[in-house]
């Protein structure tokens, strides 16, 4: 069948641009349109780099947080807080975190929130893991930096279930932040008040 576009390698580079997020078939098109106007050497460029970032890049074996060792440079960092550990949905947030430069602990990536509706449940998340954390290390503080959303919520209350029975303090961000808004979206200002003006989490909890 001919390709809609005059050319089978075109059609089928808008049909892999299209798959990222945020990327439609008409922005998909301009970027490769883009692409072929620009010198060769500048595609080739972009295409080993996203080749050597796939294979190179992994994830942290103590924070799950990317990285190309098999320790992350923030839990590899000697002038990191090893008792205070920030408990975040993604690597994005690790990210938004440490713009602000209100955090200087280490951080544990659950890989998601708990979504019953969306097939996801504490199993299917590194909350697990960072029980093992606390039990066998030396942490003496641990932060939920959730998104304020339902599932984030949910998620929350059960890490802070799962560790009252651990010596250990469990704190949440100040309620500075938007109920709803995910974490990615908050100014670094308000997130980092949020992050100075936390919260114990049972105070937050009015069924205590």
């Amino acid at each position: 069948m001919e390709s809609q576009f005059n050319s089978t390698l075109l059609e089928k580079a808008v049909a892999e641009l299209s798959k990222l997020p945020g990327i439609g078939k008409k922005t998909a098109l301009r970027l490769a349109l883009h692409l072929l106007r620009r010198d060769p050497e500048e595609a080739k460029s972009l295409g080993e780099s996203i080749i050597e970032m796939r294979e190179k890049i992994s994830y942290c074996q103590e924070c799950h947080n990317i990285s190309e060792e098999e320790k992350c440079p923030i839990c590899s960092d000697p002038r990191r807080d090893k008792s205070t550990v920030c408990v975040v949905e993604n690597v994005k947030d690790v990210i938004t975190i440490e713009a602000t430069h209100q955090h200087h602990g280490l951080y544990h990536v659950l890989g998601g929130l708990i979504s019953p509706l969306d097939g996801i449940g504490p199993s299917d998340l590194e909350i697990e893991s960072l029980v093992n954390r606390v039990a066998e290390e030396k942490i003496e503080e641990v932060i939920l930096a959730l998104s304020p959303t339902i599932e984030g919520d949910t998620t929350n209350f059960y890490i802070y279930r799962k560790l009252s029975e651990l010596p250990v303090k469990v704190t949440m961000l100040a309620r500075g932040l938007s109920l709803g808004n995910e974490l990615e979206y908050t100014d670094e200002l308000t997130l980092g008040k949020s992050i100075q003006n936390r919260i114990l989490f049972s105070d937050s909890y009015s069924g205590k």
